[in-house]
């Protein structure tokens, strides 16, 4: 007994001692965060989470903080400091002609510099934002994040503040987020640039009495103001002040309006008549396939083609597991993904087609070609 009350009594007092030094720090240390987004942290200072597949959570430490090879002097250090706070300040001097353009509930980003010049700058804002890419594309101005955690989203109260650090893989959101960026050229010295966000959540799989037996990864609804957030950030990392891209971004989107309605012309047969003219079809298309389980491996706007990859759910067999085998693989090619290409067609001053061929370019007129031309309406609808 003697050594169980010893026991507890070191427990009580190994509590008391954090609690108070938990209080301490609050009162010295403000808990709240103002930021919306922050994945700098979610690899910095913790190792895999053996709780979800290897590729899930990728530990990346932030650049500031990795120490380079070989030996350096302080005055060598200090001018290298020097040095690169000069390249940070040419850097964002700013870029004239920058400004958010809206179409309905859509945003981009216009910037009047060529695609080539901004691609480098883009790719740098991803990755000090503390992000992976796994595609990375200068020769069709296309970049893709890994999946990451959004942070910010875990409250930030006195237990965390205080042990937070030594236990930070306790606390997980149970969501991930990944974005595709896409520049497309507009004129030949102004760049449209697109940000396109993708969610996932990790839910669970109960019995009859409502027990949690395991969990899934499934799909969550695009979150445009995430998207708004990284445009934002993004006007700030190109010169403009943070004042200002927030007060662009912020200003009321127009009204939704129905532009695409799917058209069937037989059993499988199908195109999509969209209410706009070419380009507006184009951007609109483009966006679409960003938010959805395509691939855009490269472009024709001349011949309004995108050519891409479009993983199958139910060629998985598992659709429980989508998700999971999504995290688990950066080769789409070990998840069945099959090429089609989605072709924009201009029908008329306001009015545009959209259908899907094979990889080859023969008309796609199969339940697959069907169910890709469903996605796409369901996404030019939103």
């Amino acid at each position: 007994m003697m050594i169980v009350a010893q026991i507890l009594r070191r427990v009580i007092s190994a509590v008391a001692v954090l609690a108070f030094v938990g209080f301490g720090l609050v009162a010295c240390k403000s808990v709240t965060s103002n930021d919306a987004v922050d994945y700098k942290s979610s690899g910095a200072v913790r190792g895999p989470n053996l709780s979800y597949p290897p590729d899930l959570i990728t530990s990346q430490a932030d650049r500031r903080y990795i120490v380079q090879d070989g030996t350096a002097t302080m005055s060598e250090y200090n001018a290298a400091v020097k040095k690169s706070a000069q390249l940070r300040t040419n850097v964002m001097t700013g870029i004239p002609g920058m400004r958010i353009a809206r179409d309905g509930e859509r945003r981009w980003l216009v910037v009047e510099k060529p695609a080539p010049e901004l691609y480098p700058q883009v790719k740098d804002f991803w990755q000090e934002n503390g992000f992976l890419l796994v595609v990375d594309s200068p020769s069709t101005g296309i970049m893709e994040t890994d999946w990451a955690e959004n942070r910010a989203k875990i409250a930030q109260d006195w237990i965390r503040s205080t042990i937070g650090g030594a236990l930070d893989s306790v606390y997980d959101t149970g969501e991930r987020d990944k974005y595709k960026t896409r520049l497309e050229v507009s004129k030949p010295t102004e760049t449209e640039i697109y940000i396109t966000q993708r969610g996932a959540i990790e839910k669970c799989t109960t019995d009859t009495t409502g027990t949690c037996l395991s969990t899934i990864w499934t799909s969550r609804p695009n979150d445009p103001e995430l998207e708004a957030a990284f445009l934002a950030r993004l006007m700030e990392r190109l010169g403009m002040t943070q004042e200002q891209a927030k007060a662009m971004v912020a200003v009321p989107l127009g009204p939704k309006t129905a532009k695409a309605k799917l058209i069937q012309d037989g059993v499988n047969k199908a195109h999509i008549d969209v209410n706009a003219g070419f380009d507006r079809a184009w951007r609109d298309v483009g966006l679409a396939l960003d938010r959805s389980n395509f691939t855009v491996e490269d472009r024709d706007r001349s011949n309004g083609v995108y050519f891409v990859r479009y993983v199958n759910p139910k060629d998985l067999g598992d659709t429980k597991g989508f998700f999971t085998n999504l995290f688990s693989s950066k080769d789409d090619s070990s998840l069945k993904a099959k090429k089609y290409q989605v072709v924009v067609k201009k029908t008329g001053d306001e009015a545009s087609t959209v259908y899907v061929q094979d990889a080859d370019g023969k008309p796609e007129n199969t339940p697959a070609g069907l169910q890709l031309l469903t996605l796409l309406t369901e996404q030019l609808s939103r």
